[in-house]
């Protein structure tokens, strides 16, 4: 089983098997409180994997967690990190490795589950400051990953549609991520022994708070 994890958005915690099953899911709508919530998060998602999958009548199975697949944004500086350390952290204490996924990457999943021949698409996600994030994306693999033709950037809020308008590509607009899409991004990835996503978060931009670079010295 997989533990999804994302915070480019709101906060979302999933526990997936490695065929796409569903075992638990909870999520904050909250684009600020991460740090508040996912802890809570992940107790309520790890207790709800127990009782078995979502809607099934069936007798539970334990919960084995194999991975743990981080969300790397896009999305701002302070909200991603909490998931990936979150991510790294739980990963660290289980003995098991992580795996990066590019958030867009699992809006776009779930879009093409919906709808197979979605073709030109843009994942349009609120990047504040007045700009948006995007990434291109045009229908499913051999290993039913999403494939990326643009990787994720940021625009003005005034310009986007005319970006993809050149482009000529359909806006889709998300409001979260689903940390189950997530999961089941990395499930694909592995069982394709590909990597799709780098381990550096996608800030996409600089943070806001920058260390210093210490005293000046007198006389220089």
């Amino acid at each position: 089983m997989i533990l999804g994890i994302d915070t480019s958005l709101g906060t979302a915690v999933a526990v997936v098997e490695a065929d796409g099953l569903i075992r638990a899911e909870s999520s904050s709508a909250n684009p600020l409180g991460h740090a508040e919530v996912i802890g809570d998060l992940l107790v309520e998602a790890l207790a709800d994997a127990g009782l078995g999958p979502i809607g099934a009548t069936v007798a539970p199975t334990p919960v084995t967690l194999t991975h743990v697949a981080a969300g790397m944004g896009p999305g701002p500086f302070t909200g991603l990190r909490v998931g990936i350390a979150a991510a790294r952290a739980f990963a660290m204490g289980r003995g098991i490795p992580v795996v990066p996924v590019v958030s867009h990457d699992a809006v776009a999943l779930s879009i093409l589950l919906a709808d197979p021949d979605a073709l030109g698409f843009a994942v349009v996600t609120d990047a504040r400051r007045r700009e948006f994030a995007y990434t291109v994306y045009d229908g499913l693999d051999d290993d039913g990953l999403p494939v990326r033709t643009a990787e994720p950037a940021l625009v003005p809020r005034d310009e986007l549609d005319a970006l993809l308008g050149r482009l000529g590509v359909e806006r889709r607009d998300a409001a979260s991520v689903s940390a189950a899409m997530v999961a089941l991004v990395a499930a694909r990835a592995l069982a394709a022994d590909r990597v799709v996503a780098p381990e550096d978060a996608l800030y996409l931009r600089a943070p806001d708070v920058t260390l210093s670079a210490g005293p000046k010295k007198v006389g220089v």
